[in-house]
This record gives structure tokens, C-alpha cells and sequence, in this order.
């Protein structure tokens, strides 16, 4: 760490001294599945606690309306849970952003809810690594800043969301809006297990589409009827058929049918797309309305299609670059390898970059087999990476750029 001046080595010390990891196994012990409102409740009111110990205002916000697609074609308000919002400095000569989430993707019910220590020494637990212990570090790096002679060039804006993992949509105004007037965002999903940061990402869209046919008696008048669940099959193919280079579609659920003797009369096609670039968002965009148009006509039947591309591609732009750069240096540094490379997942950074802003978004702890009961947080890297957080938020506050 030769290359670190006093006032950096004096921030990776203090990130190190917090209790990073007693906060990483109290928070994961808290089921905060995106459904489980009570307990994303619970979170909330935790995490505004321990962020409290920053200055700025501090308040926990109710989510914006969304709505979802019922089994049986009903459109219906989807309950969130609160986000927590802090701002600090918001007069300060440089803004950045600092975003996370507080949900998991373990239901209440789901069989992982304990945590246990791996021979390996990693943390086995729900959300370690995403991202509850991304949060820990988070909140070491900003106590780090608040202790630097650099904290009152630096204001900022920390959104933790409750609606992450499936898709923000009761937050993605609120991540427009701070993201407004910002230089720079962190976030804080987790980097793999050798610290590679996700660069460029691809985008993601979720279509709920509804086949209204009609119902007939399956041996007396089944001519009579039209039957939706295999327009929605006809349909699923054609839009299989729409992937290229560039576009992954996956068909991934039928909901309808009922009885062997009825012809159903509803089945809703579930149906996500990856793009890579707008250009593949626009092939994605004319190949549903082409197979609407066609299965419409040929199985006769009603067909509305709900959803939106609701996360685009994330490129690695000139600002981008430069965002990666520093962090890269910083890394040098701390004596951490920083690189970074495509990944087909989407995330909240997906949103920033939208919005115009240079994101670097695995900012968060090393670990690896997330979404599953072997996800893994290796513990060491919590306080590399909060130093890493650090020195590049001195570096932006001294600079004024990135």
C-alpha cells in the first residue's frame, strides 16, 4: 500500500475496524425474501438503524405501484417493501450514488434459512454475499469517508432498495431520481469469487402474455372452441424462434388449462428476453408484435401482452471506462487485482447507467453460487473491499472527477 497517501491509509484502517461480518450474520439471519413484507419490514428498520450512525437525512420510503399477472389473467397491485433513502451533503461540490438491496430471493418458506461456516472458512447463509454483506461494506467504506479531512467535498446518495431481485419496479423511479446530477455510482452486487467485477451487461425483459380463447365442450363441440393453452404453445415457439446472436429468449411458463373434457379458454405465456444492445431490444420488440399478429389470427383467439424491457443493456461507455480505471488503480493500491468482463446478468446498475450515470456495480463482497442454498460469502473480502470502496470514493472527492 505504498501509493496510498495518509488520508487513505487512515480510511482502510477504519473500514477494517467495522464489525463488518457480526453485521453480515445478523442481517442474513433475517429472511427478507422480496415477498416476505414483514420481514423485509424487519430489515428496513435494522438497516435504517445502522445507517443512522452517518450524518444526512435518513428516511425509509414506500414503493411506487406495481402490478403483476395472476395465474388466472388477473392484473393486480403487487405489494413491496420500503426502501431506505439517505442523503448526505447534498450541497457538496461532487455527488456520487451508492445503491443495494435489501431483498433475497429465499421466500419465508424456502428450506435455506440458516447460516453455517464452510470448512473452507466461507459463510454459508441466505443473501450473504447478495448482497447483505455488500451492505456491511458499504456502510464500512461511507464511515471510513466520514472520518477523512476529504468528507465535506463529497456528498451522496445511498438507496437500498426492497424490489432488487425481481426487478425494481417499485424503486426504478427512485433510482432515476438519484441518480440525477451524479458523477459516479457504486453498487454493491457481489464480484466473483476471484474478485472479477461484472463490465458491460446485457438487458433483460419479462413479458406476462394473455391468450383469451373460448371454452367448449372437448368431445361434444370442440370445433366450437378455441384453445388458448395451444395458441400460447404455438406462440412460445415462435418467439424461441426469435433468438440471434445477441438475443436470448427463454419461454419459461404456461399458466391455464383445467379439465381434460373443457376447452381452455386463457393460458398465460411467461417469456423473458436477454438483449445485449438496443438493437436486439428492437428485433425482440418486432418479434412479438409479428407472433401476436400471426397467432391472433390463425388459432383466433384475443392475446394482450404485459410487461417491458425494464432493465437495458448496460455498454461500457467513456465514462464507464474511466469509473472502471479508478477502481482498477485503486486496487493496484490496496495491492487488490481488479478486472472486469461481460456478464448476461441485469441489476440495479443496469438502471444507473440508464439514467446517464458512469456505474461500477460489484462493488460488493467476493462469493459465489447465489440464488442457491450453496451461496457462499468468503469473509476476507469484506474488508478488501470496503477498502477498495474507500480509496475510491477519497480519489473522486479529491479529483472532482472521475
Amino acid at each position: 500500500m505504498t501509493e496510498l497517501s495518509k488520508t487513505e491509509c487512515a480510511a482502510v484502517e477504519r473500514a477494517a475496524a467495522s464489525p463488518m461480518l457480526a453485521r453480515t450474520e445478523a442481517w442474513t439471519a433475517i429472511n427478507s425474501g422480496t415477498r416476505n413484507l414483514a420481514g423485509l419490514g424487519r430489515m428496513a428498520d435494522v438497516l435504517a438503524d445502522a445507517f443512522s450512525a452517518l450524518p444526512g437525512h435518513l428516511a425509509l420510503l414506500d414503493p411506487e405501484p406495481a402490478e403483476s399477472v395472476t395465474a388466472d389473467g388477473r392484473v393486480e397491485a403487487l405489494g413491496h417493501g420500503r426502501h431506505l433513502h439517505l442523503a448526505v451533503r447534498p450541497e457538496a461540490p461532487v455527488q456520487i450514488l451508492l445503491t443495494g438491496h435489501m431483498d433475497t430471493v429465499y421466500g419465508a418458506d424456502h428450506p435455506f434459512q440458516a447460516n453455517r461456516w464452510l470448512p473452507d472458512g466461507n459463510l454459508n447463509a441466505p443473501g450473504a454475499a447478495d448482497m447483505k454483506g455488500g451492505l456491511a461494506l458499504m456502510l464500512a467504506a461511507l464511515e471510513a469517508i466520514e472520518d477523512s479531512p476529504l468528507a465535506v467535498r463529497l456528498g451522496y446518495e445511498v438507496l437500498i432498495n426492497s424490489d432488487e431481485e425481481t426487478g425494481s419496479f417499485s424503486s426504478a423511479g427512485l433510482i432515476a431520481g438519484a441518480a440525477k446530477g451524479k458523477i459516479a455510482a457504486l453498487t454493491y452486487e457481489p464480484a466473483l469469487p476471484d474478485g472479477t467485477l461484472a463490465g458491460a451487461r446485457g438487458g433483460t425483459g419479462n413479458f406476462s402474455i394473455l391468450v383469451h380463447g373460448k371454452s367448449a365442450h372437448a368431445g361434444r363441440n370442440p370445433d366450437e372452441g378455441r384453445n388458448a393453452l395451444v395458441a400460447a404453445a404455438d406462440l412460445a415457439m415462435r418467439l424461441n424462434d426469435a433468438k440471434a446472436p445477441g438475443l436470448a429468449v427463454n419461454p419459461a411458463k404456461i399458466d391455464g388449462g383445467g379439465p381434460n373434457n373443457v376447452v381452455p379458454d386463457l393460458a398465460i405465456l411467461r417469456v423473458n428476453f436477454r438483449p445485449r444492445d438496443s438493437e436486439a431490444i428492437t428485433l425482440a420488440r418486432i418479434a412479438i408484435d409479428q407472433a401476436v399478429a400471426i397467432v391472433s389470427v390463425k388459432h383466433d383467439v384475443r392475446i394482450h401482452v404485459h410487461g417491458s424491457f425494464n432493465r437495458p443493456p448496460k455498454p461500457l461507455d467513456s465514462g464507464a471506462e474511466k469509473l472502471f480505471e479508478l477502481v482498477k488503480a485503486s486496487g493496484v493500491d490496496l495491492g487488490i487485482p481488479v478486472a472486469w468482463k461481460f456478464s448476461g446478468g441485469v441489476c440495479d446498475g443496469n438502471n444507473i447507467a440508464a439514467a446517464g450515470v458512469p456505474v461500477v456495480d460489484t462493488m460488493g463482497a467476493r462469493g459465489g453460487f447465489i440464488h442457491s442454498a450453496e451461496e457462499f460469502l468468503i469473509p476476507e473480502s469484506l474488508a478488501e473491499r470496503a477498502a477498495l470502496s474507500a480509496v475510491t470514493m477519497l480519489r473522486i472527492a479529491e479529483k472532482g472527477k472521475i
